[in-house]
């Protein structure tokens, strides 16, 4: 990354940091990460089973989601694997959405814990949300999953848990940083998550 010198003290590009917290903090990571989180805390810190619920509830949310999205970008259906294009989201949304559903009956049909599937079933109904509102307006899925991804492990592991507001409020920045946003679409986005995702999740647990 960039450091710039000035006064005696340094700093980092904010472009160039802007564009590591967009990759690093993206949906397809939050959703790879979460599920494992709350898969350990389901089966009482047991790694085989956390490993289990966490791999597919993470295929069918984030990697077959995002192997979707990046070959549609390769091929030019749409500008790239962040899909800036409102107009171009519809697809690789309700893709998405389909993909969670197919894990979500894998989670029904293996009895998984009780939070796993909570947290399916809120990411699904979080997600068919920004479907909704992506029709006519812009709404940020990095805050809105960021955003949902706190309340929902807080819930689960007590307030030190909202220390995780440092990194949403960076993934935040980064996309308005970036233009990729404005500040009312992450700002709606970060209460989104919450408001809905993290409503479902405490509802079902």
């Amino acid at each position: 990354m960039g450091l710039l010198v000035a006064g005696g003290r340094v700093s980092v590009s904010g472009p160039r940091l802007a564009k590591v917290a967009t990759e690093v903090l993206s949906p397809a990571v939050v959703v790879l990460l979460l599920p494992l989180a709350v898969a350990w805390q389901a089966t009482g810190c047991r790694v085989g089973p956390t490993l289990l619920w966490g791999i597919v509830v993470a295929l069918f949310s984030s990697i077959l989601p995002m192997v979707f999205i990046i070959r549609g970008a390769r091929q030019g259906r749409w500008d790239g694997h962040h899909v800036r294009d409102r107009e171009h989201r519809a697809v690789p949304l309700l893709v998405g959405l389909a993909s969670t559903g197919v894990g979500l009956a894998i989670l029904l049909v293996g009895d998984a814990p009780r939070a796993v599937v909570a947290l399916t079933i809120a990411m699904a109904v979080t997600l068919a949300t920004c479907i909704a509102v992506t029709v006519w307006w812009k709404v940020s899925l990095h805050a809105a999953v960021a955003g949902g991804a706190v309340v929902m492990v807080a819930l689960l592991y007590g307030p030190w848990a909202l220390l995780l507001l440092v990194p949403l409020f960076i993934v935040c920045w980064s996309r308005v940083a970036l233009r990729d946003h404005t500040v009312a679409q992450v700002v709606v986005g970060a209460l989104l998550g919450p408001a809905v995702g993290g409503a479902v999740f405490l509802a079902i647990t």
